[in-house]
């Protein structure tokens, strides 16, 4: 699979990323099935599975339960993945709650850094609330990541947003969005548009429709979404969370075919 430049961060990325959500949580989930948190052993599995076909990105933050501790244990030795985490969201006892205060932001990047084992972040995510504007307006933690950037301890920052404001605003004013661009949803095209203006980076979510992709258009759905997704110029990678090796199998297959639309 062909890495894509993710913006102009210096960072290379596999058009499609491991999505990790369910290494570490499956509580408050929107999935089409319940599912069992896989054991080690499982999710090492996975893992080599994904490296040996080209991924080289993982996503994961801190709202996913055990899912940053693990990938640290078990990649304890590998430091060639790139690992986009995230900040701001804190899921505790079946429930999510928000911070994004620069104390939160500093001790949130710290605590990934030591789950993750390592020396610095690739990518930091402001975890939106919903409320985009409000954090970008309010909140110190933009000015935080910025900081922490100028420290060497991450490498770009940005956020995982739910508004076109937001997003507009993150591409104008920092590294790396996280969008959300489907067959059933196209409202944030003018952030990926900008983003290509910009040259910045362009990480996708909900590609699949929350995994409810697999169950359309008669079974094709999954092809026509990966397609639709990174045949868009501005994608630098759009990422899939699966604990199904035949599936990550299938989705990577795919992928391959379309992974090099774009440099």
């Amino acid at each position: 699979m062909e890495l894509r430049s993710l913006g102009s961060t210096g960072i290379k990325v596999s058009a499609l990323g491991l999505g990790t959500v369910k290494f570490g949580r499956n509580e408050q989930v929107k999935y089409p099935q319940d599912f069992k948190i896989p054991n080690d052993q499982d999710v090492m599995r996975i893992l080599d599975m994904a490296w040996s076909m080209g991924i080289n990105f993982i996503d994961t933050a801190p709202a996913y339960g055990t899912s940053e501790e693990r990938l640290g244990k078990l990649l304890a030795q590998r430091h060639d993945w790139v690992i986009e985490t995230k900040v701001g969201e804190i899921f505790e006892n079946g429930q999510s709650r928000f911070d994004f205060s620069a104390r939160h932001t500093r001790e949130s990047v710290e605590n990934s850094l030591r789950k993750l084992r390592r020396d610095y972040l690739d990518v930091v995510l402001v975890h939106s609330s919903g409320d985009d504007m409000a954090i970008i307006e309010k909140e110190e933690v933009f000015e935080e990541l910025e900081n922490l950037k100028q420290k060497g301890l991450i490498r770009a920052f940005g956020m995982s947003s739910k508004t076109v404001a937001g997003g507009l605003w993150v591409v104008e004013h920092c590294d790396v969005v996280m969008a959300t661009c489907n067959l059933e949803y196209n409202e944030e095209q003018p952030v990926l548009d900008r983003a290509m203006e910009l040259n910045k980076g362009v990480v996708i979510k909900k590609g699949l429709l929350s995994g409810y992709a697999g169950v359309a258009a008669g079974g094709q759905g999954v092809e026509q979404s990966i397609k639709h997704v990174l045949t868009q110029p501005a994608v630098s990678s759009m990422i899939v969370g699966t604990i199904n090796r035949h599936h990550l199998q299938k989705n990577i297959e795919i992928a391959a075919q379309y992974g090099s639309a774009t440099e």
